[in-house]
């Protein structure tokens, strides 16, 4: 198994810099997941470890040897990609095993693998079957599977959930979870999905316009995002952003959006009073959000008066899509909520689970 490391890794196409200097060290087994907007360029970065693109500066180790030059082919790796990619004329077993074969690897080995990835993925019927007579889950397990019995250090995924349905995806996120416990080894996956992302990750690598934004755990980006983007990107429905001020009255810090004040608790109250003046973005998520006949009682809670403009029952939850004068936000309330369209409440934010930006840097202010 191995580690792998971008180091000021550049990619240029032209005058376009797609990858700036990007910075990641994935440690040996990890799990870490590459999440960005379409064109963020974390399938370049991909497509860069595999060698099949070529790096315009800086360098990328598998280990500890450097693989700038060594072919794709020399880098122990093995790639799944969001086109399943495989022979229509070939049966499963045949497509699992063409790439040993071109390796001249022992028929009784290759055999071998094939039946093993085949029992792990739950394909083993249907190894004489070609691919027109599978469905695309079946497809996207043979792709893996393929990647599987060439045993590499690392495995690469780029999207391979997209073409998938909704329920097949949530099937296929757990049992390529249950294939890195069982496998134990270094995968490296991207994906436009936060949900993906935060489900599968042990790490989550956030990158926007070719640039890392931010590299920890799933909880720690859900609960300390570094910067408006992140804070934006990870959750869904996605954060709510208010533009204000901070203020001070007293003792007391106060974020002023225009609409309507919030108090920050006193015990959160330090870092910001040496701030009083700053333009600030006040952010909150939906589900910090309680419609008052349902708030917890034991948080710091600031009354926000708000008329509910839409509203989706989800059955576990109802989110309410709030108009407060000039902002819109969405609230994740309990679903016995009586709240209707066209209803006038005070909302209740949960200010121990607040978060400020900067607004001329955007950077978290802690």
């Amino acid at each position: 198994m191995a580690s792998v490391t971008y180091k000021n890794v550049i990619k240029k196409f032209g005058d376009l810099e797609i990858i700036k200097s990007l910075n990641i060290e994935v440690e040996d087994k990890e799990f870490l997941v590459l999440v960005g907007p379409s064109g963020c360029g974390k399938t370049t970065a991909l497509r860069l470890l595999a060698g099949l693109e070529e790096i315009t500066d800086g360098q990328i180790m598998i280990g500890d040897r450097v693989v700038n030059d060594v072919a794709p082919k020399d880098r122990d790796i093995a790639m799944v990609f969001q086109s399943y990619a495989l022979y229509p004329h070939l049966s499963v077993y045949d497509n699992m095993a063409f790439g040993l074969k071109l390796r001249k690897t022992p028929k009784d080995e290759i055999k071998r693998r094939v039946d093993e990835a085949a029992e792990v993925l739950g394909i083993t019927d249907l190894l004489q079957r070609k691919p027109r007579q599978l469905s695309g889950g079946q497809r996207q397990r043979v792709a893996v599977g393929r990647a599987i019995v060439r045993e590499p250090k690392v495995f690469l995924f780029d999207e391979p959930l997209s073409n998938l349905d909704a329920k097949l995806r949530v099937q296929m996120r757990a049992e390529i979870s249950k294939l890195h416990q069982r496998l134990q080894t270094t995968f490296i996956y991207v994906t436009h999905d936060q949900t993906e992302a935060m489900t599968m990750a042990t790490r989550i690598a956030v990158i926007n316009k070719g640039i890392l934004q931010q590299l920890d755990t799933p909880q720690s980006l859900y609960d300390k995002p570094a910067n408006l983007f992140v804070a934006g990107f990870i959750g869904s429905p996605a954060m709510n952003f208010f533009p204000g001020k901070l203020t001070r009255d007293g003792d007391k810090m106060i974020v002023d959006t225009g609409d309507f004040k919030v108090q920050i608790p006193a015990e959160f109250s330090k870092p910001y009073q040496e701030l009083s003046g700053r333009d600030v973005i006040f952010g909150i998520r939906p589900e910090n959000i309680h419609d008052p006949e349902f708030a917890p009682n034991n948080i710091h809670g600031e009354k926000v008066n708000a008329t509910v403009d839409v509203t989706e029952l989800m059955g576990n939850e109802t989110l309410l899509y709030l108009v407060s004068r000039k902002h819109s936000f969405v609230g994740r309330v309990d679903p016995r909520s009586k709240l209707r369209v066209g209803a006038s409440t005070q909302l209740i934010f949960d200010m121990d689970k607040f978060h400020i930006f900067d607004a001329a840097t955007e950077q978290a202010i802690r």
